[in-house]
This record gives C-alpha cells, structure tokens and sequence, in this order.
C-alpha cells in the first residue's frame, strides 16, 4: 500500500514561484516512479511530469518544459514539484501520484494518488 500526502499548496501571486511537496508511505518507495497531475475546474487531468525511480531522471509534456521540475528524495521519501514564473492559468488541485513504469504520461499508468493540493494564482 502506498499513501501519498501533498503539501505547500495556497494562495500565490503571478510570476511567484512555489514548491509543493509530497510525503509517501510505503515500504518500497524505489519500486515506484512519481508523477504530478494536475486538475483545473472544470477540466480533465493534465500530466505535468515524472521522475524515474532513481530520481536522476526526470520527463515532461513539451508544453510545460522550462517552469516545472519533479525530483525525489529516496532517503526521506518525498517528491518535490517545482513551478517557476506562475500564471494565472496554474490554478488547479495538484496531485502527486505513484505507478510502476517510468515513461508514462496517462492518468491510467499511475497506481496510487493523494488527495492533492489546492494552488490558486492571482493576477
């Protein structure tokens, strides 16, 4: 069993950088790779990234390459995403979630999620 637990979300002004955080739980952190959704009102979940299970490597969707860095830290099991240069258009419930395989984007391809954090960015 896997909990995941997301911090360090809030209220933020654009061009602000923010870094959330991710507590797991489990016994076999390295057998997971980590990846951020996220999700706006109204909208279907948006990849934003993953982490492969070493933490020395890292992937994105194109759009997002440049603001958004994921990385672990396997000794105190934790996951970081953070976002540079904040817009408006971030304000969205950010999940931290769990799968088996590195390299994969789909909301499908991850096992275990955590109840998420709420960013809000004001113009």
């Amino acid at each position: 069993q896997v909990q995941l637990v997301e911090s360090g979300g809030g209220l933020v002004q654009a061009g602000d950088s923010l870094r959330l955080s991710c507590a797991v739980s489990t016994q076999s952190f390295t057998r997971y790779a980590m990846g951020w959704f996220r999700q706006a009102p109204g909208k279907i979940y948006e990849f934003l990234g993953a982490v492969n299970k070493a933490g020395d490597d890292a992937f994105y969707p194109d759009s997002l390459k440049g603001r958004f860095t994921i990385s672990r830290d396997n000794v105190k099991k934790m996951v970081y995403l953070n976002v540079k240069y904040l817009e408006p258009g971030d304000t969205a419930v950010y999940y931290c979630t769990a799968g088996p395989f590195y390299g994969r984007n789909r909301f499908q391809d991850y096992d275990y999620w955590g109840k998420g954090t709420q960013v809000t960015v004001s113009s």
